[in-house]
């Protein structure tokens, strides 16, 4: 359904991404709720939080697997024998992340933005649905499931449209779309395309994928462990170091830059990435994936950028770099 411009809905926001989308369309004061994990703008800090994790996440991530995997084992989505590691479990979303009815209900929202790509990164869209039944209010939800860039300039658009703001949707995927083209050109001519490693999870490593192998692309570079179109997927370091990439890219899902440096240093990390002959060469770069790569809302353009700076030194300069990105000297 598409609203008038004069529409002023109240929204929920349980997706940091849809948080952000929402502040560029103008709607910032439109927000009265929010996931735990909604951080900008950063006065969003002052809405009450709807969701919380039932794990710990802010333990090591060897740690964080092994809970999402207990989890999956416990709600049979993983047999006994399944090898650790698999990632997005359906209908382990209630397991994860706890949703307060009560407080939605209060409320009284006309718009809930959540997302429905993976059970282990955010509540899901069907906890959200059956959450809006039970506190018996009128709401839409509106889930959200980028893969690529295009599915996010879709849902941009898709929020603009459900929030009376399609013009100014429109005119935001065009601000996004003509920095893509700008970098694009920029990269396009040079000769060198350096070999990318892009890792999403660092114990045990996972292969970064859905739109990364996309915009390490379009960065200038090539993907020697993800597909475009595909899922992110586990691997091994093996695979890594059997892969002898020119850069190695740390952007654990969730993890700001602080802890993915803490990770890369680790005793169960930091052995493996001594072995690559990027990490001898001053390659391997830490950057907040909790801000840029893992959170697909506009900002996915910035870590675009930050990307192309990192694969061509001297040719570009942007502010995230220096905000969200560091090399992972050894």
């Amino acid at each position: 359904m598409e609203y008038p411009p004069q529409f002023s809905p109240r929204i929920v926001s349980l997706l940091p991404a849809a948080t952000e989308i929402v502040a560029r369309l103008g709607l910032r004061e439109n927000l009265v709720g929010r996931s735990h994990e909604c951080d900008e703008p950063a006065d969003v800090a002052s809405l009450p939080a709807l969701t919380a994790a039932r794990i710990d996440a802010a333990a090591p991530s060897r740690a964080i697997h092994e809970q999402v995997t207990e989890v999956g084992r416990a709600l049979g989505v993983l047999s006994s024998q399944a090898p650790a590691g698999t990632a997005c479990h359906t209908g382990a979303s209630a397991a994860l992340f706890t949703l307060d009815g009560d407080t939605l209900a209060a409320l009284k929202p006309d718009l809930i933005l959540t997302q429905a790509a993976c059970d282990v990164c955010a509540i899901s869209a069907a906890d959200v649905e059956a959450a809006v039944r039970k506190a018996g209010v009128d709401t839409r939800v509106l889930a959200l499931s980028p893969a690529t860039l295009a599915d996010l300039f879709s849902d941009i658009l898709a929020v603009g449209k459900a929030t009376g703001r399609l013009a100014q949707a429109r005119e935001l995927v065009a601000r996004l779309r003509a920095r893509i083209d700008s970098l694009a050109c920029r990269v396009g001519t040079l000769p060198d395309r350096p070999r990318v490693a892009v890792i999403e999870w660092l114990d045990p490593p996972m292969a970064a994928g859905n739109w990364v192998p996309e915009m390490v692309r379009l960065a200038g570079g090539v993907d020697v462990l993800g597909k475009a179109d595909d899922h992110s997927h586990w691997i091994t370091w093996d695979d890594v170091a059997a892969a002898d990439p020119d850069v190695v890219i740390l952007v654990p899902c969730g993890f700001t830059l602080d802890r993915v440096v803490a990770e890369a240093h680790s005793a169960a990390v930091r052995p493996h990435l001594e072995k690559l002959r990027a990490c001898r060469d001053g390659k391997v770069f830490a950057i907040d994936g909790h801000h840029l790569f893992n959170r697909p809302g506009p900002r996915l353009i910035d870590s675009l950028e930050v990307l192309a700076e990192i694969l061509h030194p001297g040719l570009f300069s942007f502010a995230a770099t220096r905000r969200f990105a560091v090399a992972a000297s050894f």
